[in-house]
């Protein structure tokens, strides 16, 4: 969740319409990352658009360079106030597995603003406005996903569904489509948002600490330092690396065990933000106050099916 305020702003009125879906799932070209999917889109001209997907992220973005490249005529929409650019997504072969965005804009791209970001290296970003109001399956283990109808859930015991907290409007349509999902660390629940892009760019001399083979930037999970600060407090033997983070400076903790979906998994490296920057600023997009953001740091472990439509996340352990 690397979002803008201004950027939430401008997609909170794409409220994005259900599609028809093929019954069977539908696996869409993936790559899993060190706890990160990215999607490759092949173009009828034999381009592949490389994207950047985040749940926890905005709308879906081209970047202006692939814009040109590709010679994509560029419309505008005016919202906020300003005028916005918007392509069409370059046109696809028949019978690409690619979900095309929804939303007011169906079959649109939004350009994104040229400013270098943590995802630099990718042709563009597919966040909730391409999640919503569909079905998935992320295999963090095997590195495949899929698209499912709404309502096919894999097999599962209960003590595996967790329900999700979307807000909504007073006529009680959804909004902003940020999944809310609960765990438990340390014998508290924690109410997070499902933040399947949560990234983190280490700095070399974290990424020598740390030593485990992966690379600087990776899936991470986000806590606020009200709670960070208590699990150091508490736990002096959890392990901490300063100044993890590049840019910010933020540090990182190393969780031994949470509780997932009815599953305990670890351990999970969680990375230090201000309060404000969930309690205050992300929270106002969510159906309640929210602590952190749930990324591929816990996520890896899990073969998990988010059910938008029907509010429900399934765990698999493989």
């Amino acid at each position: 969740m690397r979002t803008t305020l201004r950027a939430l702003a401008l997609t909170a009125a794409l409220a994005p319409a259900v599609h028809a879906q093929t019954a069977a799932p539908v696996e869409v070209p993936a790559r899993f990352v060190a706890g990160r999917v990215m999607v490759d889109v092949v173009t009828a001209s034999g381009d592949t658009l490389r994207f950047f997907t985040d749940t926890g992220g905005g709308t879906a973005m081209l970047h202006p360079d692939v814009v040109a490249r590709l010679g994509l005529a560029v419309d505008s929409v005016r919202m906020d106030g300003e005028a916005n650019p918007l392509v069409d997504v370059p046109p696809l072969p028949a019978g690409s597995p690619f979900p095309l965005p929804g939303g007011p804009f169906p079959g649109r791209l939004l350009v994104s603003p040229p400013t270098p970001t943590i995802h630099d290296g990718y042709h563009g970003m597919l966040g909730r406005v391409w999640f919503a109001e569909r079905a998935w399956t992320f295999d963090y283990p095997a590195g495949r996903l899929f698209l499912r109808a709404p309502g096919d859930l894999p097999p599962h015991d209960a003590a595996h569904r967790v329900p999700l907290g979307f807000k909504v409007n007073r006529a009680g349509q959804r909004t902003t489509h940020f999944p809310r999902i609960r765990i438990e660390v340390d014998g508290d629940s924690l109410d997070l948002l499902y933040d399947s892009g949560a990234s983190l760019g280490m700095t070399d001399s974290a990424h020598a600490a740390l030593a485990d083979g992966g690379p600087a930037i990776r899936g991470t999970s986000f806590i606020v330092a009200q709670v960070f600060d208590g699990w150091r407090a508490r736990h002096p033997d959890w392990r901490v690396i300063e100044r993890a983070e590049r840019g910010t400076g933020a540090a990182i903790i190393e969780v031994p065990r949470v509780s997932i979906g009815g599953y305990e998994v670890g351990p999970v490296w969680f990375t230090r933000r201000p309060d404000r920057n969930f309690h205050e600023y992300m929270s106002q997009w969510m159906d309640r106050r929210i602590d952190g953001a749930l990324g591929g740091s816990a996520l890896g472990y899990f073969r998990v099916t988010v059910d938008y439509p029907n509010a429900v996340a399934v765990f698999e352990r493989p």
